[in-house]
């Protein structure tokens, strides 16, 4: 897997194709990995990159905030000479397309934001559990619960959602969720004008449809697809529907 040295940690990244960039960026706890079901329903012509968020998969240590972590997408970006892409961003992956695109158009024509919003809150329980983690284990089973239908919880799409979370390093995570927290981009992504495609669960309990569709009202000429029955990983319980509705904005936006 290639690596991108920075001053403070290496970013691995997977790229495949040539043609016009898409760029994936993965939610909270998870990995690259997340997208393995997703990378083959796109389209064959787009040049398709996806990297581990610092602190999680094989990417160096947490810390920084989401402005750090929007440094590494620009510097990724800037390494493989991207410009023009669709950036897409998963939960906290989509925090850090908002900062990106309001910092950088240069690189971002357009955003695909899932399962996301501008401002994303949690419960006072919920928010210390996930900033304080020394340890994965515990957490495992609740972001399940929260993340996918009831239906979906022993399905192989959880059990893959659960090897990823056991695999984060705590502190990465802990960090990343303590960036989340601090983040509010309201009035910032109220500024964009790009082409998005904003994207929820209906059975998302992280994000929940009427807090994406918060995001939606902010960005002029964005436009909602939510996804009946996924949860908060619609990457790895509705790969098809996901991949159809990227598809279909693909093609719309002449991408």
């Amino acid at each position: 897997m290639p690596v991108l040295p920075l001053a403070d940690r290496l970013i691995h990244y997977a790229t495949t194709g040539d043609g016009p960039p898409i760029v994936l960026a993965h939610p909270l706890g998870y990995s690259q990995a997340i997208w393995d079901d997703v990378v083959p329903r796109l389209p064959r012509h787009c040049r398709i990159v996806r990297y581990d968020l610092r602190g999680h998969g094989r990417s160096g240590g947490g810390g920084g905030g989401i402005g750090a972590m929007v440094r590494d997408a620009e510097a990724l970006m800037e390494a493989l000479q991207l410009c023009d892409a669709v950036f897409v961003g998963a939960g906290i992956g989509g925090l850090v397309a908002q900062g990106l695109a309001v910092k950088r158009l240069d690189l971002v024509r357009a955003m695909v934001l899932m399962n996301t919003a501008a401002k994303i809150p949690a419960t006072a329980t919920w928010r210390t559990t996930q900033t304080q983690a020394t340890d994965m284990a515990p957490l495992v089973e609740p972001i399940i619960a929260r993340s996918f239908a009831p239906s979906a919880r022993q399905s192989a799409a959880a059990d893959s959602a659960r090897t990823m979370l056991r695999a984060c390093d705590p502190s990465g995570y802990a960090a990343g969720a303590a960036a989340s927290e601090r983040t509010d981009f309201y009035v910032t992504t109220a500024r964009l004008t790009l082409p998005t495609l904003v994207i929820a669960g209906s059975a998302d309990a992280v994000t929940p449809p009427d807090l994406v569709r918060e995001t939606v009202d902010l960005i002029a000429g964005s436009e909602f697809r939510l996804l009946q029955g996924s949860g908060h990983l619609p990457a790895l319980d509705a790969p098809d529907m996901l991949g159809d509705a990227m598809c279909e904005f693909l093609h719309r936006i002449g991408h």
